[in-house]
């Protein structure tokens, strides 16, 4: 029976070929699902701390708005990609990095999910204690909660995709929303007015840091292909998401920290609990519960998309796999103080570097060409070791982020601007740069050897 569901799962999840139009979801569904992937508890907690940091809400908006149109103008081309081809992420990198350059893609996209996996059951672990106030070391209970969170995935995207759709959207919808609406009265117009110790520049770095960082998954083609192919299609659900996760969560978080004065995290997750939810913990625990869940779902799905691209296994064995990994990665994470800074940034750069990549092969060199093997799946041995344009430009995006992005000590000299966008934008130049190279000089071959073709006496 075990055996059954897991080749079940993997004939109907569609690991290695294209989703066929049928089985396509509408925008509703997408739209829900990916509600649940940008949206969650440190949205909120984010927005106690840029109060903290005595950021005005001025800053805040201008800040989470300028993030979102950043996250719009990459997102949209992302999950239209994902939607056109009906094809994984893992997948489309085979044709644009070669068979080892797609593996490198595919264990950077396997690795950094399951550092995020731990991450999100550490955040649940403090959220409960902070409501229940456990007398259990915040390590272990993040290590069960990663065993648990794993369930989900062993009913491929189905599983995924109703429970994002029937319980976890709904609820956090109506608990931003009721959250928002009761504190916005509160909050007088005088806010907007008042002196601002920290500039412009300053604010939309740390903000964008955060709001690029934990809404950019890179592997957008992961679930959207599963949407129908309409760029309108992608661009609702995004914008709907991006202003409940990205623009009210933090709002609503700022504007609490204001009038209460609170502005730690464990405080800051019993006022939500009071001010929301009137004490009742056992709402607040369910809130926290199904947010982290989806959102780990989400995130789990991607790694063993990864996986599939690396060595074909049954899913039951990956996911069991993943979840005991994530585990481990909970434990390592829980006494790393710098830990979300890391994930974030480093996700935020190595995943979308590889999709730019990949969307200006498909939609900019191959542009016109509506061949039907465009987007078909190819083996390994049918392609080449590596695509040196594509994977020297990866390399350079990657470089430029982690280079402007302040976390190696000795390169803060070089820490401005919003590292993400700095990444993307260099490994986009670089491969539009050696991609025109290189096409350029197979074009001079190939005129050479028609040349000499036409020259010869058998021409």
């Amino acid at each position: 029976m075990q055996m059954t569901l897991a080749h079940s799962a993997d004939a109907q999840d569609h690991v290695v070929d294209q989703v066929p139009l049928g089985e396509r979801r509408g925008p509703v569904t997408m739209g829900l699902l990916w509600v649940t992937m940008v949206t969650g508890f440190p949205s909120v907690l984010v927005g106690f701390e840029w109060y903290k940091a005595q950021l005005s809400l001025a800053q805040v908006l201008q800040g989470v708005v300028v993030s979102c149109l950043i996250l719009l103008a990459y997102g949209i081309p992302a999950t239209y990609l994902g939607s056109k081809s009906g094809l994984s992420y893992s997948i489309l990198s085979r044709k644009v990095f070669g068979a080892w350059g797609s593996r490198l893609v595919s264990f950077n996209l396997v690795w950094i999910s399951v550092a995020w996996y731990g991450l999100n059951a550490m955040f649940l672990a403090d959220a409960l204690k902070g409501l229940y106030h456990f007398d259990i070391p915040s390590t272990w209970f993040a290590v069960a909660l990663a065993l648990a969170m794993a369930v989900n995935n062993m009913f491929g995207f189905s599983g995924i995709a109703n429970f994002a759709r029937y319980f976890a959207a709904p609820v956090l919808i109506l608990w931003v929303g009721y959250t928002f609406c009761k504190v916005f009265p509160t909050c007088p117009t005088s806010v907007f007015t008042t002196a601002e110790p920290h500039s412009m520049t300053f604010a939309l770095s740390t903000i964008s840091a955060f709001v690029v960082g934990y809404s950019v998954w890179g592997n957008e083609a992961d679930y959207w292909r599963y949407s129908r192919p309409k760029k309108m299609l992608s661009a609702i659900p995004l914008l709907g998401s991006l202003i409940i996760g990205q623009i009210m969560f933090p709002v609503t978080g700022w504007m609490l920290a204001r009038l209460t004065g609170i502005t730690e995290a464990g405080p800051a997750t019993d006022l939500m609990n009071q001010y929301a939810f009137g004490g009742f913990s056992i709402i607040a625990a369910v809130v926290l519960v199904v947010s982290y869940f989806a959102v780990n779902d989400s995130g789990l799905y991607g790694a063993i998309n990864g996986i599939e691209n690396l060595k074909e296994w049954p899913r039951r064995h990956v996911v069991a796999s993943l979840a005991i990994t994530g585990a481990i990665a909970a434990y390592w994470l829980a006494n790393c103080s710098n830990a979300f800074e890391v994930v974030a940034t480093l996700s935020s750069i190595m995943l979308p570097a590889a999709t730019i990549i990949m969307l200006l092969e498909y939609f900019w060199f191959r542009r016109g060409n509506e061949s039907t093997d465009t987007f078909s799946v190819s083996a390994f041995e049918h392609l080449p070791s590596v695509q040196p344009s594509a994977v020297w430009s990866l390399f350079s995006g990657i470089m430029v982020g982690v280079a402007t992005s302040g976390l190696i000590p000795g390169l803060q000299s070089l820490h401005f601007g919003i590292c993400s966008l700095q990444s993307w934008l260099a490994c986009g130049f670089a491969y539009l740069t050696l991609r025109s190279l290189e096409l350029a000089q197979a074009k001079r071959q190939k005129d050479r050897l028609e040349s000499q073709f036409s020259m010869s006496p058998l021409g």
